[in-house]
C-alpha cells in the first residue's frame, strides 16, 4: 500500500458515489481547497480529518493512516505539465513570472510569498461571453533576513 494508491481508491470511491469535494470538505469542516489538496495527497491530516475521509470512502484503518502522513509534496509527472488546464499555469507564470516577482519586491521588499501559510478561494464567475475561474491566492510575505 502507497500514498498514491490511498489517492487512487479515493478518486474511484468519489466517482462511484457521486460526491463533489464541497460536499467532502464540508464534512471535513475545512476549505474545499486545503481537503482536496489532501485527498490528492499534497497534505497531511490529522487522525480527526483522516477519520472522516476515511469513514466517507470506505478506506481501511492502514490507508487512513497514510493519510496523516506528511507526503512528498508536487503532483506533476514531468517539468513541463503536458495536462492542458494545469499547462496554463505554467504558461501563466513563464508569462506573467517576472511581473508578479517585480511587483511583489516593489510593494514588500526582497522576500518571497509563502506557499505554507497560504489560502486559495477558487469561484465560478458567471460572464455572459462565457464562465471565468477566478482564483484568489493569498500567502504571507517572507523577508529575506540579513546576518
Amino acid at each position: 500500500m502507497s500514498r498514491e494508491e490511498v489517492t487512487e481508491k479515493i478518486l474511484v470511491s468519489k466517482l462511484r458515489q457521486g460526491v463533489k469535494w464541497t460536499d467532502v470538505a464540508a464534512k471535513v469542516g475545512l476549505s474545499k481547497e486545503w481537503v482536496t489538496a489532501a485527498c490528492l495527497g499534497q497534505m497531511t491530516l490529522n487522525a480527526e480529518q483522516a477519520a472522516v475521509i476515511g469513514e466517507l470512502f470506505s478506506l481501511s484503518e492502514q490507508e487512513r493512516k497514510w493519510l496523516t502522513v506528511v507526503p512528498y509534496k508536487g503532483s506533476l509527472p514531468t517539468c513541463v505539465p503536458t495536462d492542458p488546464l494545469i499547462y496554463r499555469f505554467y504558461e501563466l507564470v513563464n508569462v506573467y513570472g517576472t511581473t508578479i516577482k517585480e511587483l511583489i519586491h516593489e510593494e514588500f521588499g526582497d522576500g518571497i510569498m509563502s506557499a505554507i501559510d497560504f489560502t486559495m478561494e477558487l469561484k465560478r464567475e458567471a460572464d455572459p461571453k462565457g464562465d471565468r475561474v477566478r482564483i484568489l491566492m493569498s500567502g504571507k510575505f517572507l523577508p529575506y533576513k540579513t546576518y
